[in-house]
Parts: C-alpha cells; structure tokens; sequence
C-alpha cells in the first residue's frame, strides 16, 4: 500500500488510493497552481484562501475545494481502492445521496487522476473569505445530505417503508 504522499501505479493503467486524508495534498498542489498559473488572472481573487474539506463516502475520498478562482467538488480513491487510469477529460456520471452530479477526470502533480465537478468558476465577487470557508462544509454536508421531499408528496413514517423501496 502506498504511503499518505505516495503516488502508486500498479501496472501502467491502475494506482492505488489514499490511506490517509489527501486535503493537505491538494491544498499544497492547488497553492503552487495559484502562484504559478492563477495569480495574474483577471477573476483571481487574492484574498480568498485554499480550503479542502474531505471525508470518506463508500470508500472514496469526497471533498470540496474553493481556491481564490473555482468552488469545485472533487473525487480521489480512498484506502485499499484501486482505480483505473482514464482518459483525462473524460467525464462520468456519479449519483451522491443528493443526487447525480457529472464528473471530469483531472490530474494533479501529486495526486493523479482525479474526479472534479465544478460548482463555481469563477467566484462570485460578493462572497467573503468568510463565507467562502463555510461555503466548503456546507457543500459537503449537503452533497452527502439526503434529498428532502416535496411538501407536496405525502411523507410515510413507517420504518418498514422507509428501507423497502418499490418498484
């Protein structure tokens, strides 16, 4: 298994995920793409900061990430995952408990391939650093939230409704 910061192939078409939380190493990557790539860029916006929040989801890393440029969801293997290498570019249709998002297959320096979804590119000016920093956990929490159900639709309390679904 690879360490936190290894990136493993195993073979030339598949690597290995992530046994500890990869946010540092993203924050890291997307901090050397601000200064090299990002900084002299019209939307560029200096003061907000780099903020990655992951947690585990069906044994991948699920995060969000705002940099001063891009609100974005973002997708990396998680312990004793394997994944297969992709076709950069390539996008693929996911379904979290919130519902079915498109991804794009990226790579990072550090990371590899990963899965990215972009929610807001480029900033929108009126969003504080403040509120981008909450913007990223409430992101998350409501991409891993259940969908609530239309006032409309009468809501069954029966646990046995509940875990059985109908066909």
């Amino acid at each position: 298994m690879p360490s936190e910061h290894d990136l493993t192939a195993i073979g030339t078409d598949e690597f290995w995920g992530f046994e500890q939380n990869p946010a540092d190493l993203l924050i890291e990557q997307y901090q050397q793409i601000a200064q090299e790539e990002m900084a002299t860029l019209p939307f560029y916006r200096a003061e907000m900061p780099i903020v990655v929040e992951m947690q585990q989801h069906e044994g991948q890393w699920l995060g969000t990430v705002l940099t001063p440029w891009m609100l974005s969801v973002v997708i990396l293997p998680g312990p004793d995952q394997v994944w297969s290498l992709r076709k950069l570019g390539e996008r693929i249709a996911l379904s979290l408990p919130r519902g079915d998002m498109t991804f794009m297959v990226g790579e990072l320096p550090k990371t590899g391939q990963l899965l990215s979804c972009s929610l807001m590119s480029p900033i929108e000016p009126h969003i504080s650093a403040d509120e981008g920093k909450a913007l990223v956990a409430d992101t998350l929490k409501m991409l891993l939230s259940l969908p609530v159900q239309d006032e409309a639709t009468p809501v069954s309390v029966s646990r046995r409704e509940l875990f059985l679904r109908k066909r």
